[in-house]
């Protein structure tokens, strides 16, 4: 898979610090891509102004390969939940993803209440307003 012009990032996942496998992640065009898979493969894609929530995890054998994994919490219905599973300089990523999905939301004059709301993850009881009670 060739670099595009468009890309603003590319990585794949590690095992050790070797990046011997199959499962590749890349964003561009305002995506995060997630490609998996050699003989079947298998692509998600998610607009990042739908990302809601980022977390890193670095194990003591991450820190060691210098890896770790980035997951993401999104209000797509389809994969709820992206995990871009040991790539290097992950406190990088998500830094990155976190200003690019600002950007993103900036850009398109999202608010977070209206990802919220569009994701049918508010307003449960159907009365226009987000409750704490939605959430729970």
């Amino acid at each position: 898979m060739k670099k595009q012009a468009d890309e603003l990032w590319r990585d794949r996942r590690h095992v050790l610090w070797f990046p011997f496998t199959f499962d590749r992640y890349y964003i561009a065009n305002g995506r995060l891509y997630c490609r998996h898979g050699f003989l079947r493969q298998d692509e998600h894609e998610c607009l990042l102004y739908r990302i809601l929530d980022i977390s890193l995890r670095r194990t003591l054998g991450n820190r060691f390969c210098g890896t770790g994994t980035v997951t993401l919490r999104t209000t797509d219905a389809s994969d709820p939940v992206l995990a871009l599973k040991n790539i290097k300089h992950s406190r990088a990523v998500k830094e990155m993803l976190s200003n690019l999905i600002e950007e993103e939301r900036t850009k398109k004059g999202i608010t977070g209440r209206e990802v919220l709301t569009n994701s049918g993850m508010a307003d449960r009881n159907g009365d226009g307003r987000i409750d704490i009670d939605d959430f729970l």
